[in-house]
């Protein structure tokens, strides 16, 4: 198989499957999708790497779907994370102005970047994504490019995602030993709102939740930037395992019953419908009302959902959501679950499907490949973004996708 030089290639590692898709230029602009592959994990939970032989074979299992797919090799990726272990904070630095004139430079705006990421954090942490949000020059606020600006002091807010040494290191350790180079780590809510996001959305104020089988990962943009992000440990799995306990079934016959029937509002169930559920131990199947269902999983989404709305509260951005709350991931389908998120935050509430992606996106029409489609178009904008920034110090970089050894080979 010819190697990949002139393809991007996105790696989902969830907590029930990984999910791989493989892209390249479209003539236009752009980049259009030509491969897609996945396969069941059982090697993490919560979105953390807990068996990783179970994880390398998945790994492996997805990647060489989607190169038959593709009809090429995979050699480097982008690869996304989301664990319980992730913790998100929002920093400030500020710095002198160094010329005499008072011209901000590019110097200026690299050394209040550095002051903003010098909190001191545990031994046991790194930061793995500075964002900035906003720069201050001399109390002027909302700049989101200094450069060239007059002024003495500058300040940068900036948000810091920062994540376990060892569990990163991990999930390297499975991706290399599947056969592929992690060109970049990508906490995943960032990735996602790539492919999900409208620009008007994230300048009004927009939630993107992402529910996941293990954790549901969130984060709010306002004014254009992420104000704040965060990993609950709460996901559509949690969802089979109520159902499991309480109708005494098979973890896999309550999956079934969850995607099929599975309703977590009961005003939209009526009141003669039944379901017929197998019992533990090769029991005889009961019929069991489907209004029953709905008493189990409605107290698990209300307390998702109202856990989300606490943290936005505490942070004072609940009054901050015009442009309504964006709904994905492969656990947001069931039914009920947009209305309830309509009831908590009382805003606007939509499905965020994979947008921004040409070629085969047939394949990826669904909410569970959100992820894995905004991680391609993550890459894409920075090579983009690494490209401007050579051309604007004097030199070409060539090609954005035939160069994505030398743009990120200082990252790992």
């Amino acid at each position: 198989m010819p190697k990949p030089d002139t393809h991007l290639v996105a790696i989902d590692v969830g907590s029930s499957k990984v999910g791989v898709l493989i892209a390249q230029p479209a003539d236009g602009g752009g980049v259009e999708v030509v491969g897609r592959g996945q396969a069941p994990n059982r090697g993490t939970r919560k979105g953390n790497i807990v068996n990783v032989e179970a994880t390398v074979d998945s790994l492996k299992q997805a990647s060489e779907e989607a190169e038959v797919m593709a009809g090429v090799e995979i050699e480097r990726a982008f690869v996304g994370l989301a664990g319980t272990d992730v913790r998100c904070v929002n920093s400030r630095g500020m710095v002198s102005v160094a010329r005499k004139d008072r011209e901000i430079s590019r110097q200026d705006i690299q050394r209040v970047l550095d002051a903003a990421q010098s909190a001191a954090l545990p031994s046991d942490r790194e930061i793995l994504h500075a964002i900035p949000q906003e720069f201050i020059v001399d109390e002027q606020a909302g700049i989101s490019d200094p450069l060239g600006m007059l002024g003495s002091r500058l300040e940068a807010a900036v948000h810091l995602v920062t994540t376990n040494v060892t569990r990163t290191k991990t999930l390297l350790t499975c991706v290399n030993r599947a056969g592929i180079e992690a060109i970049e780590i990508v906490f995943e809510p960032l990735a996602t709102a790539e492919s999900v996001l409208t620009h008007d959305e994230r300048e009004l104020g927009v939630l993107l939740m992402d529910v996941g089988a293990g954790t549901t990962d969130y984060a709010f943009y306002l004014e254009g930037e992420v104000r704040h992000s965060a990993v609950l440990p709460v996901g559509a799995g949690h969802f089979t395992n109520d159902l499991a306990m309480v109708l005494r079934t098979p973890f896999s016959e309550a999956e079934r019953v969850k995607v099929t029937q599975g309703c977590c509002l009961a005003g939209l169930v009526g009141e003669d419908e039944g379901i017929s559920v197998p019992t533990v131990a090769g029991g005889g199947a009961r019929v069991v009302p489907r209004r029953e269902l709905c008493e189990i999983l409605q107290p698990r989404a209300e307390e998702m959902m109202t856990l989300v709305r606490d943290d936005l509260v505490k942070l004072g951005l609940e009054g901050e959501l015009r442009g309504g709350v964006v709904m994905t991931g492969g656990g947001a389908q069931m039914d009920g679950l947009l209305e309830m998120a309509q009831q908590v935050f009382n805003a606007p509430i939509r499905y965020g499907m994979p947008q921004g992606l040409g070629g085969m996106v047939d394949v990826i029409n669904s909410p569970t490949w959100s992820t894995a489609s905004g991680l391609l178009l993550y890459g894409l904008h920075a090579a983009e973004n690494q490209q401007r920034e050579a051309k604007s110090k004097g030199f070409s970089m060539g090609n954005v996708f035939g160069s994505f050894r030398e743009m990120f080979s200082d990252l790992l």
